[in-house]
């Protein structure tokens, strides 16, 4: 008996390039979204969970079109957020992507991922299979939590746009990491949204 959580970035949104926070997917996102759909339509979901805003809500869509049956649900515990500031364990490489984050973002990007670790990562009976269409940061966040990872460790784990990471645990066991940022649906000129010195 094994709980799957499938961990998805939403696809790339039209309004990534004029710095806008949200938008809907470009044209690659929606390429993206139907990529992932494709890959993971033989899975038997039975539930949906994607953050509100419109680029994972769109993503969500395109799962929803292909697979009739599921009911995607938007959750306020999976909006991008920061969940940590500098400590004193963050190399100071860092500290530039702080000075833009007030002190109330980073406690209420805390408080937001506390609360979804204890939601999302709480062990189901049976065989469960869950996808989350999230940010990149609350994906990131998680991984760091069941690797127990330092806590500014979540700024150096990168998902490109629809990149698939996927969790387990089976019972009584710790949770696992399978795979992480797999872009294996995705032909090169989709893979979208790492960072300029990231491998694809």
């Amino acid at each position: 008996m094994t709980h799957y959580i499938y961990l998805v970035r939403h696809g790339e949104h039209q309004d990534a390039e004029h710095g806008l926070i949200d938008g809907p997917l470009s044209p690659r996102g929606r390429r993206q979204a139907a990529a992932l759909a494709d890959r993971l339509s033989g899975v038997p979901f039975d539930s949906v969970w994607h953050s509100p805003l419109e680029r994972a809500s769109e993503t969500a869509r395109a799962f929803a079109e292909r697979m009739p049956s599921l009911s995607p649900q938007p959750s306020a515990l999976l909006f991008d957020c920061v969940p940590t500031g500098m400590t004193e364990d963050t190399p100071t490489v860092f500290e530039p992507f702080f000075g833009a984050v007030t002190d109330a973002e980073i406690d209420a990007g805390r408080a937001q991922m506390a609360d979804a670790v204890s939601e999302f990562l709480r062990r189901k009976s049976g065989d469960v299979h869950e996808l989350i269409i999230t940010h990149n940061a609350v994906i990131a966040w998680f991984v760091r939590e069941i690797l127990q990872a330092p806590d500014w460790k979540w700024m150096t784990l990168n998902q490109a746009h629809c990149g698939l990471t996927v969790i387990a645990q089976r019972q009584g066991r710790p949770w696992m990491l399978l795979t992480h940022n797999d872009l294996a649906h995705l032909p090169v000129e989709l893979r979208t949204g790492l960072p300029e010195s990231h491998p694809v």
